[in-house]
């Protein structure tokens, strides 16, 4: 399933935090992938990522959490 990344609503969002998880739930993206693409989801542009269909539940509850607004594509 493919995920549109839009914004993040927290008042101070922790970047690792933020990084680790986009890490976790997606299927192909590295550790300094996810670094780069937190620091441009925190400065206001989508990103988008694939998350395999297995963890499809844990990954959009794992961004609720981080107060992390996406749509879903696929």
């Amino acid at each position: 399933m493919k995920l549109n990344l839009l914004s993040c609503d927290a008042q101070r969002p922790d970047r690792r935090t933020i990084a680790n998880c986009i890490a976790d739930i997606s299927s192909n993206i590295s550790n300094s992938l996810a670094n780069e693409l937190t620091e441009i989801l925190l400065e206001g542009d989508f990103v988008d990522i694939e998350v395999e269909d297995k963890n499809t539940a844990s990954a959009l509850r794992s961004l609720r959490k981080l107060s992390i607004d996406y749509e879903i594509i696929e």
